[in-house]
């Protein structure tokens, strides 16, 4: 069964029509239209022959075909039994090669098993369902999975986030997670036009590549622990959200002296080699 045309809206919609299917809007589900756009997306990822990568919502397949015609050896996380369905028909050469595989079900809930059962794969890419997507990203950094680079579609206002610098109102726990894992940079900009049906935002193409000085810190846990609790409530200071993570006033008072760190600034104020450097004393106080 041949795909439709990715560029065509009538096309996708007769496919959908004939098949009895319809967009599932909890799926976040919206195609990519601009065939320009999805070149310009995978090219980032330098894919040779034999490249391993993760494609999350590969949809009814257009980001898939690209990666597939590159050399990549794709596993496409895809939660909709209907595309589930198309995809199996469209590239059934692909799966029977082995180039392709096909994860059913929610990726929250597979991603985990599918890197014990396979390994971790080079590259991390997709065009990411907004209400998962800060989620995914973050579930991987704290389980210490880093890819070689990740390349994925998201909300600007996520990405956004994502690159925020400290002092900013975007600057989050979420930034401070991708920046500490990542370098990160924009690739362009998707208004809702370039996709079908138009979603009600603005998408972002985010290239995050894996941190070759990876600044480490000497408990892991606890620094991610430390820094999600220190943005819990923004409008507090440092002291106090220190002092509830630590239910211990003084010893919060302590530590931050150690550190450096005025008690009265917000954690959004301080950098990602503060925070670890923070975290490191932490573990030593514990000590």
């Amino acid at each position: 069964m041949e795909h439709p045309d990715y560029n065509s809206p009538a096309s996708l919609k007769t496919l959908l029509d004939s098949t009895g299917m319809s967009m599932q809007k909890k799926f976040g589900q919206n195609f990519l239209i601009n065939a320009a756009a999805r070149k310009k997306i995978v090219e980032p990822l330098e894919i040779s022959e034999g490249s391993s990568v993760w494609e999350i919502g590969p949809g009814l397949g257009s980001m898939t075909e690209e990666l597939l015609l590159q050399g990549g050896n794709v596993t496409a996380f895809e939660i909709d039994r209907g595309f589930i369905r198309m995809l199996k028909d469209f590239f059934e050469p692909y799966l029977e090669t082995g180039k392709l595989r096909i994860v059913e079900g929610d990726v929250l809930k597979t991603w985990k098993n599918i890197l014990t059962k396979y390994g971790k794969p080079q590259f991390f890419f997709g065009n990411l369902p907004y209400n998962i997507a800060a989620t995914l990203i973050a579930d991987t950094i704290e389980q210490n999975v880093r890819f070689d680079k990740v390349v994925v579609t998201v909300q600007k206002e996520v990405a956004q986030r994502m690159t925020a610098l400290p002092g900013t109102n975007d600057y989050s726990s979420f930034s401070i997670l991708c920046q500490w894992a990542y370098d990160i940079y924009p690739l362009m900009d998707l208004s809702a036009g370039s996709f079908w049906p138009r979603p009600n935002v603005d998408s972002r193409v985010v290239v995050m590549k894996l941190k070759t000085d990876f600044p480490c810190c000497k408990n892991k846990l606890l620094f991610m622990k430390m820094q999600r609790a220190l943005f819990i409530s923004r409008r507090k200071n440092i002291r106090n959200n220190l002092t509830m993570f630590l239910s211990d006033a003084e010893r919060a008072v302590s530590v931050l002296e150690k550190a450096k760190i005025d008690p009265s600034v917000r954690a959004e104020s301080l950098t990602v080699k503060k925070l670890l450097e923070l975290s490191d004393i932490l573990n030593a106080d514990i000590l």
